[in-house]
């Protein structure tokens, strides 16, 4: 038995080997078909794509990625080629949320939004949709509005007790837009460029624009000439078109820009491992017998009583933010190296 796996993925390399003869630990982004040829399963991140060209011909049935996002799997081949394949649902969800909420906070207190005043607007309410609702309804904003149109197709009540609003409906009324699809092409919804140019320039309000999902869904040459023209008023980045060579432009005219890390907390990582290993314990008919927990945080680390003071001592995202505009041709090392962060103290 023979797995290959991305090197970054924490904690993983010693439940494998307990699993497999054979643990080959390699960059996400430069995994080839020649190294997963005799491979019984392979585990990766976004950074990897999973297809035809790197899977025909391979021994490889499993395919994991320790992510919510799957488009860089070809699905459809998977499920052509009878490979099995699964991503982890809502692992870095309270992570997202925590960047978000701390994000906001910092927009109140530096650039002059009220929340008291603002609406606030979640398109796509999945995992991390759902966890950014329950962050933002301790904030105290005027009004929060829901967009999901497959949800709400499906029959699904929004939850709170709040209703579903149309993606016009968030554009026209909302103050702060957060963003929170998985990129997609096709279908009723597709969600590529989802804001684009026309749709920035048709906008009623002056809104900050927040995107923590795909670069994609968000237009960023338009989002860019938006800034700069003052249609918005604002923008938090941390997904980005061609990553890692992002829009320079576009980050020298953000509030925040980080480089993509927003689901980067220890307990959402040790989520991903723990739901990685679940998937190929379970592909493999064994228990799973390993418990994965984060590192603490150092004893010298003393709480703040005040809730906001709290949650930007645990995350500041000022500081990732300063790191990427000083060396954006590192995004790719910063994503890599990614310091410890807690979504809480204990």
């Amino acid at each position: 038995m023979k797995i290959v796996v991305d090197e970054k993925i924490p904690w993983i390399l010693p439940p494998l080997q307990e699993l497999a003869d054979s643990v080959v630990a390699l960059p996400g982004q430069s995994i080839t078909r020649a190294d997963v040829m005799d491979a019984d399963i392979l585990i990766v991140r976004t950074r990897t794509r999973c297809d035809r060209a790197l899977l025909e011909g391979t021994s490889v049935r499993l395919v994991v990625t320790a992510t919510i996002g799957f488009d860089h799997l070809d699905t459809a081949y998977l499920d052509e080629a009878g490979i099995e394949w699964h991503n982890c649902p809502g692992c870095n969800a309270t992570s997202v949320a925590q960047y978000v909420h701390s994000s906001l906070l910092l927009l109140q207190q530096e650039r002059n939004i009220q929340l008291a005043k603002s609406v606030f607007g979640i398109v796509g309410v999945g995992h991390v949709g759902s966890a950014v609702l329950e962050t933002a309804c301790t904030l105290g904003l005027k009004r929060i509005l829901l967009c999901d149109p497959p949800r709400e197709a499906c029959g699904d009540t929004a939850p709170r007790g709040l209703e579903w609003a149309s993606y016009e409906t968030v554009l026209n009324e909302c103050d702060i837009i957060s963003f929170h699809t998985p990129l997609t092409h096709s279908g009723p919804w597709p969600t590529y460029h989802l804001l684009d140019g026309k749709r920035l320039k048709a906008l009623k309000q002056r809104p900050v624009v927040i995107n923590t999902s795909r670069g994609e869904v968000v237009d960023n040459q338009a989002l860019t000439e938006a800034l700069t023209d003052g249609i918005i008023r604002d923008a938090v980045i941390d997904t980005w078109e061609n990553e890692p060579d992002i829009n320079r432009s576009l980050l020298e005219n953000v509030y925040i820009g980080t480089p993509h890390i927003a689901g980067y907390s220890a307990d959402g990582k040790a989520n991903a491992t723990r739901m990685s290993l679940e998937a190929v314990c379970h592909f493999l008919n064994r228990p799973m017998t390993f418990e994965i927990q984060p590192p603490a945080l150092p004893e010298s680390f003393c709480p703040s009583a005040d809730p906001d003071t709290l949650t930007l001592q645990l995350y500041d995202p000022r500081k990732d933010s300063e790191q990427l505009r000083s060396a954006p041709e590192m995004f790719e090392y910063q994503r890599g190296h990614y310091p410890l962060r807690r979504e809480r103290f204990t």
